[in-house]
């Protein structure tokens, strides 16, 4: 750590060495860094001012700093909104015209035009902006500076360093300013380090964020990750995956895949193993780009180095029982060249390849009903308490069901009508396929039985049919039917008929662990031709990255429509001794 004598402020040796022109520029602003001399960011922010020092009145300011209520952030509209809170005559401004001072308050233009930069990603007319602000004396708040640091990370060009550099000076003067940083002003930060080639100095950012009381998220870990992953410094990577999951930060595909790739690199075999079987739990499904990285690790001289040529064939298959099919989690098994073909399976789930058929991986029934009790928490916060609660006393009064429809999505592929007439006909394949031979549930919103088509004689009765069978649930107005036929099938462990990708904002919340999985083995889709329509039942197989007994891989690749287009799978064998 470097002391300026000139002035009380401490500065981190790594930005001497690494960035010369930040380094300067914090050994220059003497008189401006002066002025924290007794700042709670002085204190505790020892990522620019050195390590925390210990005094008295540390915890009370370091409080006021990071407590919402004191709301800095407003600061810059203070003098502003209190000026205008009462109108011509002394009445008191409505919301409505508060808003519009604030719009129009000088912070509020600056925050519009920036917002605008930010969209047109013009980082050239955003640093106008923060120049003439400055000069003009307009207050910044945390947004204002936010947004410009999102600025300088995002752009390259010619002056790139400068760019940087000025990006540095921003974020320098937010703390000279006692702006609060939050998760967003650390993140953007810890780009510009990254930018500059400086992933250590990107994750001492965010380390830097516990000690303002801020969590790390996943877009937080970017920067420095993919940073060490780029030049190859696969124990610094793996110390920011550590960090992540102390966190609870759960990697995704591009984070597993930069993994992936570094710990292939340098040949760490170890991390290769733990790495693939990470995607298996988290992403199941792998992208081309993540397959192309799994398939060069095969193909390589190392990978045909590792393994074990002799195996405890008991731990094995306690271990594929243990995990409930798919896997056994015990080392690479054999040895030798590896042989890596692009196949597909048949509807067996048997390789086209090699021969073998993949398993078919349980679903713990307590994890069921876990997610049952879940959704429930979720539909009630989203939808009308009253409303679902009243579904769910349906249920238990009309239930079991060995099928729920979603009657809206399956009317309407490939028509332009909603059609009651494909409806039923899908009701009819499956009463016919019922063990228990009984209608499916069919859930409609009351939009769809009230008007339109449903006023038609023949839809009429088939609705009057379904009701009194206790086959029909109408969802009220103003609810999400999704909700409704995703619970009752998950409640009854029952087939779901739906063409529906489930992948929008309602089904992320749900997860990415169980929930796949579920879907995978409950989902029936509908295909509709000429000849008629076709339902495609779950496949006996699980689609996910699936590890054998003998130690062969095979790898499912991410496909929009398994309907239209084969699912590609890359198989890794090598041969086995007898």
């Amino acid at each position: 750590m470097l002391l300026c004598r000139r002035s009380t402020i401490f500065v981190p040796s790594f930005i001497a060495k690494t960035s010369p022109n930040l380094f300067s520029y914090f050994t220059k602003k003497t008189h401006a860094l002066s002025l924290f001399k007794n700042s709670p960011i002085r204190c505790n922010y020892s990522y620019l001012f050195g390590k925390p020092i210990k005094d008295s009145n540390f915890f009370g300011a370091h409080d006021l700093f990071v407590n919402k209520k004191a709301k800095f952030c407003n600061l810059a509209i203070s003098g502003t909104s209190r000026r205008n809170e009462k109108a011509v005559g002394g009445n008191v401004m409505s919301l409505r015209e508060k808003k519009k001072a604030r719009r129009e308050a000088p912070e509020g233009v600056l925050k519009f035009k920036l917002n605008a930069c930010s969209k047109r990603g013009d980082v050239v007319e955003g640093l106008r902006l923060y120049d003439e602000a400055r000069k003009n004396g307009v207050e910044l708040n945390q947004h204002h500076y936010n947004v410009l640091l999102y600025l300088c990370s995002q752009n390259g060009g010619e002056n790139v360093s400068d760019l940087r550099k000025q990006g540095f000076e921003i974020f320098q003067q937010m703390i000279i300013d006692k702006v609060p940083p939050n998760e967003a002003t650390f993140t953007n930060a810890a780009r510009l380090a990254s930018a500059m080639e400086d992933p250590e100095m990107a994750f001492d950012l965010v380390k830097q964020m516990k000690g303002f009381g801020i969590l790390p998220k996943l877009r937080s870990y970017g920067p420095p990750l993919f940073g060490f992953c780029k030049t190859g410094m696969a124990d610094k990577a793996y110390e920011v995956d550590a960090h992540m999951i102390e966190y609870g930060v759960v990697a995704e595909e591009p984070e597993l895949s930069a993994l992936l790739k570094v710990s292939a690199d340098v040949n760490n075999a170890d991390k290769v193993y733990e790495l693939l079987h990470r995607l298996r739990t988290s992403v199941r499904q792998a992208t081309e780009s993540t397959v192309g990285i799994i398939e060069d690790w095969f193909k390589c001289k190392h990978a045909a180095k590792t393994g074990k040529e002799n195996w405890d064939v008991s731990k094995v298959k306690e271990g594929v029982a243990r995990g409930g099919g798919g896997w056994h989690g015990q080392g690479w098994l054999g040895c030798g060249q590896w042989r890596v073909v692009r196949t597909q399976m048949d509807k067996e789930g048997v390789c086209g390849s090699c021969g073998e058929r993949l398993a078919c991986i349980d679903i713990d029934p307590r994890e069921t009903e876990n997610f049952a009790i879940s959704l429930s928490k979720l539909a009630l916060g989203r939808d009308v308490k009253a409303d679902f609660i009243r579904f769910q006393d349906w249920l238990q009064r009309h239930g079991p069901f060995d099928a729920v429809v979603d009657g809206a999505n399956l009317s309407l592929i490939n028509q332009q009508t909603f059609s009651f007439s494909q409806l039923n006909s899908v009701v009819h394949r499956l009463h016919d396929m019922s063990p228990s031979k009984k209608l499916p549930l069919v859930i409609l919103h009351k939009s769809r039985v009230t008007g339109g088509p449903a006023q038609s004689p023949y839809n009429k009765k088939l609705l009057e049919r379904w009701k009194n069978s206790g086959a029909l649930y109408v969802t009220p107005a103003g609810s999400n039917d999704d909700w409704y036929w995703l619970y009752a099938a998950v409640c009854y462990k029952c087939l779901l008929v739906t063409n529906d990708e489930m992948r929008d904002h309602l089904f992320q919340l749900l997860g990415t662990s169980f929930f796949p999985r579920w879907k995978e083995k409950h989902q029936v889709r509908l295909s509709v031709s000429r000849s008629g329509i076709a339902l495609q039942m779950p496949p006996p197989y699980s689609i996910v990255i699936q590890e054998s007994e003998n130690g062969s891989w095979h790898v499912p690749t991410t496909t929009n429509d398994d309907l239209e287009t084969p699912r590609q799978w890359l198989c890794a064998t090598r041969p086995i001794k007898s």
